[in-house]
């Protein structure tokens, strides 16, 4: 085996009385894509701070190319070759491609900034990221797969021979991560070594060469990945078996009286036409590629979006809620694809997000408002679902698992009939996934009606009870029981028709968009 690139011996930080590393090592090869996986708060992105400048390590050492070094700041770590493309993008929105590439390094030539050397620059890389794009338009006017090659981009002008990704198609679809990973590919095969941090552990499987487990700051182990199967890493992250990720169906209450969702040639959107019945205790997964519909399904019944035609009767008996808030006063609730943007008021306490929520519920709204039933409100939640965060701690300081129990507990406050949930455990550690799971159960074995979409198979299959599968705006098929096959539910999602067999094994990725 080659020299490696890099080395991590023993690296530690602490925050104050908190251990975020502990003794991590890792190892990684030159032109290999080495995975990084692990729950939220198991060391992973602290290890990619301390790589990238960003946070200085307490113990341990740092090898490149086996010289032992320090990394100080983010220039020494592009000094030495590192680059990082962060989840969060940080282009600006208003400035042309070209501004946000060159942006505080433009090329001079004569004391004047060179434009014609950064137009051939960018695009000379653009092209062999397969982005073509006006390089002077805004980057407002890119989708987000564009902006996110955009930020790679930014990060090889560099010339890294480090590359760090973490979760860098956590915000794009089906279409846009294969063509980020046809990519990273084609990087690999220039010799760039990259760090690819990810909660999507089937994504990991396909893209990756070697896979690091973390947890508790430390490495569980470091294997190739043709020798690691996913319920072995998920028992390496957790400590727990694939099997005790999703809880069996809790037992109905006695006193919860049956209840029905009855839709019919609903249409709006994406969405053609759709008839489906959904009843109180069940969890009903929706399963769609990206652009099928399966999100204005949601949003219609929410009242997020007017229906074009068609119907729907709610438990209460009456019809499609006209607006979000009369949605959430008949006990309907959403919890959005994009909790970040939709979901929460990231610059608002905890406290103030669950109680703005139960008081917009309530008819008589902030006349009822009250800070000692807020304060108690907020901490109930915070305690049953293991909220790591005090009532006042800002929802932008929690991890994404935690982001998504408070959308979910303000949900709860309300007690709800119908809960929609668009892809709820997307960007959430394992761990997290497992506690909502829970969650979901216990809203459907307390009489609720659940309708669950999600871009993992896997996910629906190990959690749903029966499964819609949605093609091009309408229903494809239905599946149940020993029907809810991943091949078969992949074959219905890309042709919209049943087959008598299942497609090989290399057809598809189990994952939807």
């Amino acid at each position: 085996m080659a020299k490696p690139l890099l080395s991590v011996r023993n690296l530690a930080k602490r925050y104050g009385g908190v251990v975020a590393l502990e003794n991590m090592n890792l190892s990684a090869q030159p032109g290999t894509i080495h995975a990084v996986v692990g729950e939220n708060g198991a060391g992973k992105s602290t290890l990619m701070k301390i790589l990238a400048g960003v946070v200085r390590p307490d113990g341990g050492t740092i090898e490149i190319d086996g010289q032992a070094v320090t990394i100080a700041s983010p220039n020494e770590a592009r000094l030495r070759g590192i680059g990082m493309v962060y989840q969060e993008l940080s282009l600006f929105p208003d400035r042309s491609v070209l501004a946000n590439l060159f942006v505080n390094r433009e090329p001079v030539r004569h004391g004047l900034v060179s434009l014609s050397s950064m137009e051939r620059q960018c695009e000379r890389l653009l092209d062999q990221l397969g982005l073509h794009v006006d390089v002077r338009a805004p980057v407002s006017r890119l989708s987000i797969g564009e902006r996110q090659l955009v930020e790679l981009c930014r990060v090889l002008l560099e010339k890294p021979r480090l590359l760090i990704l973490d979760e860098p198609n956590s915000a794009l679809n089906q279409q846009e991560t294969e063509r980020l990973f046809a990519v990273l590919h084609g990087l690999r095969r220039q010799g760039i070594t990259m760090l690819y941090v990810s909660h999507r552990l089937e994504e990991v499987f396909s893209i990756s060469d070697r896979i690091t487990i973390t947890r508790n700051g430390r490495d569980v182990a470091t294997k190739e990945r043709a020798a690691l199967t996913i319920p072995e890493v998920i028992e390496g992250m957790i400590g727990r078996q694939r099997e005790a990720l999703f809880p069996p169906p809790l037992p109905a209450k006695v006193d919860a009286s049956p209840r029905e969702l009855v839709v019919s040639g609903l249409a709006g959107g994406r969405l053609r036409q759709i008839d489906f019945k959904a009843h109180s205790g069940e969890v009903v997964g929706f399963a769609g590629l990206e652009g099928s519909g399966v999100t204005d399904i949601l949003n219609i019944l929410f009242g997020l979006r007017r229906a074009r035609r068609g119907t729907a009767r709610f438990p209460d008996g009456r019809g499609l809620p006209k607006s979000t808030t009369e949605a959430s006063r008949r006990k309907v609730c959403l919890v959005p694809a994009d909790r970040r943007h939709n979901g929460l008021m990231l610059d608002k306490s905890i406290l103030f997000n669950i109680s703005n929520i139960v008081v917009g519920a309530r008819n008589d709204g902030p006349l009822w408002f009250s800070p000692k039933g807020a304060l108690q409100r907020a901490t109930r939640q915070i305690e049953a679902l293991r909220i790591k965060g005090l009532p006042h701690a800002l929802a932008n300081s929690l991890s994404g698992g935690n982001q998504q129990k408070v959308v979910i507990g303000k949900w709860l406050e309300i007690g709800p009939q119908v809960f929609l949930l668009d892809d709820p455990t997307r960007g959430v550690d394992v761990g997290a996934k497992r506690e909502i799971y829970g969650l979901i159960r216990k809203i459907a074995a307390d009489g609720g009606i659940v309708l669950f979409s999600s871009t993992e198979l896997p996910e629906l299959i190990g959690l749903c009870d029966r499964i819609l599968v949605i093609y091009q705006g309408r229903l494809a098929g239905e599946v149940a029981g020993d029907g809810m096959d991943s091949r078969a539910i992949l074959h219905l999602l890309n042709t919209g028709e049943r087959s008598g067999r299942s497609p090989g094994p290399d057809a598809y990725e189990a994952t939807v968009a």
